[in-house]
C-alpha cells in the first residue's frame, strides 16, 4: 500500500512538472542550446509568422517587430500575410491584441478587440513592448501599426514611455511604421457628420458607441479631445523613425492625408502614399496590411536598404 502512495506521489509530482512546466519534464538535453520559452502575455499565439518564443535577433533584423491591429479587429484577421512575410525576411515578429475590457467593465459591452479607451491600450502596449524586449534582449523595437494601431503607438511614444523627450538616446522604439493611421483623426468617411447630426437631435450616439463597442472610435474622430492631447506640441518624438503610408482608397481612415505626420526636432518623417509606388492601385484600409505595395513600403519602412521591387510589389 505505502509502495502504491509513494508511486502515485511520484507520478502525482512528474504530472504536476509537466503542467507547470518545471525542469523535471523539459529537461534540456543541451544546456548551450535555450529551450523555448512560454508565450507572452497578450500575445496572438495562434497567428503563424508570429510570438515564436525562441525567437533571438540576428544582425540582420536586431530589432524586434511588434504588430499592433486597429480598432474592432485583432492580430489574425490584420496580420495573417505581414506577419510570415516579416518572419521569412528573418525579423522576430511579435503581435498582440488588445483594447478588450474586463468583465463588468461599464465600456464595451461587445468585448470588441481595441473597443477601449486608446490610454489604456497604450499600457497594454508598453507592458507587451517591455516583455519583447526582455524576452529577446533587445535594446529597441520596431512598431507597425494600423489605422487605431498606429495612433496608439503614438500615444504609447508619447506618454508611455515608449520615447524619451529628455535622452532620445533610451527610446524603446527605432522605427515606428503607421498604416492608414488616424493620427490627425477621421470622418469615418463622412459618417462622423451623421453622428453630429443625430447629437443635435437628441440622441447620445458618443454615450451609446462608447457602452456598446467602447470609447477608441470617438477618439479617432477628428477633432476629438484625445487627438488634441496627443498632437499638441508636434506630431513626432525625438529619435524616431517614422514611415506613414496611406492609400486614395481609404474609405475608414478619411480623409486620407489625415494620416501624414509633420516631422518634429530630432525626427524623420516619410510620408508615402501607396499609389506613388504603384499607380492606379487600387487599396483600401485593410489593404494596407496586405496588398503587396503596402507590404513593400512595410518592408522599406524597416529597413531602408530592402529596397522596392514594383516588378512584385505592382503585380
Amino acid at each position: 500500500m505505502a509502495c502504491r502512495v509513494r508511486s502515485s506521489l511520484a507520478a502525482a509530482t512528474v504530472a504536476s512538472a509537466i503542467a507547470l512546466g518545471s525542469g523535471v519534464a523539459h529537461a534540456n538535453p543541451d544546456p548551450a542550446v535555450p529551450m523555448p520559452s512560454a508565450p507572452l502575455p497578450g500575445a496572438a499565439t495562434d497567428l503563424p509568422g508570429a510570438d515564436d518564443p525562441s525567437c533571438v535577433p540576428g544582425p540582420e533584423h536586431p530589432n524586434p517587430v511588434v504588430l499592433v491591429h486597429g480598432t474592432w479587429s485583432n492580430a489574425q484577421a490584420t496580420w495573417s500575410t505581414l506577419a510570415p512575410k516579416l518572419q521569412e525576411q528573418g525579423y522576430c515578429v511579435f503581435a498582440l491584441n488588445y483594447g478588450q475590457p474586463a468583465l463588468l467593465e461599464p465600456d464595451n459591452l461587445l468585448r470588441m478587440w481595441g473597443g477601449a479607451d486608446i490610454r489604456d491600450s497604450a499600457k497594454q502596449l508598453a507592458t507587451f513592448v517591455d516583455a519583447v524586449r526582455e524576452r529577446t534582449g533587445a535594446a529597441k523595437v520596431d512598431i507597425v501599426g494600423h489605422s487605431q494601431g498606429g495612433t496608439l503607438a503614438r500615444q504609447y511614444l508619447k506618454f508611455e514611455g515608449g520615447a524619451d523627450l529628455l535622452d532620445p538616446t533610451r527610446n524603446k522604439v527605432d522605427k515606428l511604421v503607421t498604416l492608414g493611421a488616424t493620427n490627425h483623426g477621421t470622418t469615418y468617411d463622412e459618417k462622423q457628420l451623421l453622428g453630429k447630426i443625430a447629437e443635435l437631435v437628441g440622441f447620445p450616439v458618443q454615450d451609446a458607441a462608447a457602452v456598446a463597442v467602447g470609447p477608441s472610435a470617438v477618439q479617432q474622430m477628428v477633432g476629438s479631445p484625445f487627438l488634441e492631447v496627443l498632437n499638441a506640441g508636434g506630431d513626432t518624438m525625438p529619435g524616431i523613425t517614422y514611415t506613414v503610408v496611406a492609400s486614395h482608397d481609404d474609405t475608414v481612415s478619411t480623409p486620407p492625408e489625415n494620416t501624414f505626420l509633420t516631422p518634429g526636432p530630432g525626427a524623420t518623417v516619410s510620408n508615402k502614399w501607396v499609389q506613388d509606388t504603384c499607380p492606379g492601385a487600387s487599396v483600401g484600409h485593410m489593404g494596407l496590411t496586405a496588398e503587396p505595395a503596402a507590404v513593400a513600403l512595410v518592408r522599406n519602412g524597416l529597413d531602408p536598404s530592402d529596397a522596392i521591387d514594383t516588378a512584385v510589389a505592382c503585380s
